[in-house]
Formats: C-alpha cells, sequence, structure tokens
C-alpha cells in the first residue's frame, strides 16, 4: 500500500525492480513459491511487529493483523515463531578470513612495490603470512587461515618456494555456494536497508549515489571495470587503516570509561557494485554522449 504522495505506479515498478533478481536467483537455487510466500510473511510479521513493539501483545496481533493482511491465527504463529527464534539472531560478525584478506590489501607493510599485496612468506618474521595472521587473531593457527583462503580459492601457496600469494581482488569466495549467498545477502541487504530508510525518511541519511552512462561497446566496457578494479583498490588501501584506527580509538575512550555506561556502537559497510546489460538505445551514439550522476534519493533521477 503507499500513501497519498506516492504514485501507485512508482512504488509497483520500484517493487517489481528489486523482486525480479530475487526471483531469477529462487528458482536458480529451486526455491518455490510456498517457501518464498513464508519467508515474505515472517517479514511482513517481524517489520510490523518492530514498529508497534510498544502495544501488548493482544492488541498487537491485531494491529500486524491490520497492518499485513495477514490471517490473524497465521499472524499468533510467525509472532510466537520471531520470539522463539529472536533470541538466537546475533548480528553478523566478520570471518578471520575476510579480515585477513582485507588486511593484506590495506596495510603498506604486506604490500609490493607496486601498491598490490606481495608474496608472502608462509613463515618467519613480519612480513610473513605467519605475522599476518597473528594481527589478525591468536586464536586461530595461521596454518587453518590459510587453509580457509584455498579452500575459497582466495590464494595459493607455492610449496617449491613456500610463499603465499592473493590470488583475487575481492573477498568474494568461489566454489562456496553458501558463502557466496551470505556476501550477496549482507552487501545487498545492506544497501538496500539504506535506501529504504532514505525513501522513508526514518533517520539520518545513508550515503547512496550511482552513475549512470550508455553507449559504450565491449572493448570501452573492459576498460571501465579496470578503472573501477583501481578505483575500489585505492579506497580499500584508504578506507581500513581509517577505519581500524577509529576502532582502535573508541576502544581506548570505552576503556578509559571504566565500568560507565557500555557505548551504543554503530555497524558501518560500504560497498562499490557496477552492473552492465545491452543499451536498449539506437545502435547509433547520441550526439554528446555523457555519463550522468544520478541525484540524491529525494530528486528526480536524470538517467531513467
Amino acid at each position: 500500500m503507499s500513501s497519498d504522495s506516492t504514485p501507485p505506479d512508482a512504488l509497483a515498478t520500484a517493487l517489481r525492480q528489486l523482486l525480479a533478481p530475487l526471483a531469477r536467483l529462487a528458482l536458480a537455487q529451486g526455491v518455490t513459491h510456498a517457501t518464498l510466500d513464508e519467508l515474505m510473511k515472517q517479514a511482513l510479521v517481524a517489520a510490523a511487529d518492530a514498529a508497534h513493539d510498544n502495544l501488548p501483545p493482544h492488541r498487537r496481533v491485531s494491529r500486524i493483523t491490520t497492518a499485513t493482511g495477514i490471517h490473524r491465527r497465521e499472524v499468533g504463529r510467525l509472532v510466537d515463531a520471531l520470539r522463539d527464534g529472536a533470541a538466537r539472531l546475533q548480528p553478523p560478525q566478520r570471518g578471520h578470513a575476510s579480515e585477513l584478506f582485507a588486511h593484506w590489501r590495506s596495510q603498506a607493510a604486506y604490500r609490493g612495490a607496486d601498491g598490490q599485496p606481495a608474496a608472502l612468506p608462509r613463515q618467519g618474521p613480519a612480513p610473513s603470512f605467519e605475522s599476518l595472521a597473528h594481527e589478525i587473531t591468536r586464536d586461530v593457527h595461521p596454518r587453518s587461515l590459510l587453509d580457509e583462503l584455498l579452500r575459497l580459492g582466495l590464494a595459493e601457496h607455492d610449496l617449491a618456494s613456500d610463499l603465499v600469494r592473493l590470488v583475487r581482488d575481492g573477498f568474494v569466495p568461489q566454489g562456496d555456494t553458501a558463502r557466496m549467498l551470505q556476501v550477496l545477502g549482507r552487501n545487498v541487504g545492506a544497501h538496500l536497508a539504506g535506501a529504504v530508510d532514505n525513501v522513508l525518511d526514518t533517520g539520518p541519511r545513508h550515503f547512496e549515489q550511482a552513475i549512470f552512462a550508455g553507449g559504450l561497446s565491449e572493448a570501452s566496457l573492459a576498460e571501465f571495470r579496470r578503472l573501477v578494479t583501481d578505483h575500489w583498490q585505492a579506497t580499500l588501501r584508504s578506507l581500513v587503516p581509517a577505519l581500524e584506527a577509529l576502532i582502535e580509538r573508541d576502544a581506548a575512550a570505552a576503556a578509559q570509561a571504566g565500568d560507565g555506561p557500555a557505548p551504543a556502537y554503530q555497524q558501518v559497510r560500504l560497498g562499490l557494485y557496477t552492473h552492465a546489460q545491452p543499451d536498449a538505445a539506437p545502435a547509433a551514439p547520441p550526439p554528446s554522449p555523457s555519463a550522468v550522476p544520478t541525484e540524491k534519493p529525494d530528486a528526480p533521477d536524470p538517467a531513467v
């Protein structure tokens, strides 16, 4: 349902654009309508429950039924399931392997003269894979972290030289569907949550910008992808050390505060994505081709 200020066609169009890739993923993974319907009902009830958490239980079920259109008996079942599972839900934590991967790519001590991650001796004093692993955690043996990177296809180990090299630019595991789906859910979920917050104006605005361009040949598209990779690596080298410094500063401040009230920590996620598809424009290029940056979410999008 849309508000009076939201054109129904605009909302329906946006929802179709969001649902189309989800439907493609579900079909590819053999997920049926019954499963999707159950997941959608769970999500609707959870959102409505959070919106009315100040109401007593008997009134809350009625309010959720009214808001979602789901039968009262179904709402009661889903609310009970939500209550049973809420205590087990934990915020997503970054794994040791992904933390090590980011550290390797961002820290100058572990990069070569060309700025790229250096090949590291498996053992020995810094810089080595062993020292890198110990900077991330001493609860997991370096060999176990190496085995995980090898399993995910993110690194290779040359037995002859006993050197370890990164072989991928981004932490998107290959050959591990469960982990790839986890990456998809967290990254796309965070982006979508931020965009929805911006549309609903429910708090401080999240940064959300994009660039749109058409009329690119395959050769130009390949060059564009190289440019994006270079810019992302520069961003990674700049922001990861800055974020680590901020985290260390906050931890030191919390330690100095002693037994005072626990600070309200925040999680952040920053990403960069590209998507290419056949251009619907005529084969002939426009007279004055240009790349158009999209406006802020509350302004018309000139790329549409």
